[in-house]
């Protein structure tokens, strides 16, 4: 999951196409790809990662980024699989794959209120988050 949203930041399209399954046929969707790539991201936030008894894996993640003036967050539960490939000296290894994910309700702590969102351009350090998180904004998008 991380070296996909490092792959984003970067603006490498090749290797989050790379990192989709097979059955996803990410090369058809190679524009739409490139488009979520070429957007200003802030930062990531992995949440909780999991691999089930069926060999599946399970990153529930939270990325913030900035589309024109406004920033957004986009929580999602990825789902990985797996699978043996040859790398270039024909061994062989294995290595995660991009299947799908789900977007999971969010559920506020009954006790606990998030901080409001900072309407200021300039954020310190130990302001809170201008994403609406509640953490100080060195600890989440700083």
């Amino acid at each position: 999951m991380r070296a996909r949203y490092s792959a984003h930041v970067l603006g490498l399209v090749d290797f989050v196409v790379a990192t989709y399954h097979p059955s996803c046929e990410a090369e058809q969707h190679r524009e739409a790809i490139a488009e979520s790539v070429n957007t200003t991201w802030l930062g990531l936030d992995v949440l909780h990662s999991e691999i089930a008894d069926s060999g599946e894996g399970f990153v529930e993640f939270q990325a913030f980024y900035r589309d024109g003036q406004d920033e957004y967050c986009l929580h999602e539960r990825s789902r990985f699989l797996r699978e043996d490939v040859q790398s270039a000296s024909n061994m062989s290894q294995q290595q995660w794959f991009y299947i799908d994910g789900d977007y999971p309700q969010q559920h506020e702590p009954a006790t606990e209120p998030k901080a409001a969102p900072v309407v200021s351009d300039k954020v310190g350090r130990n302001d809170p988050c201008p994403c609406g998180s509640g953490k100080k904004f060195k600890k989440c998008c700083g």
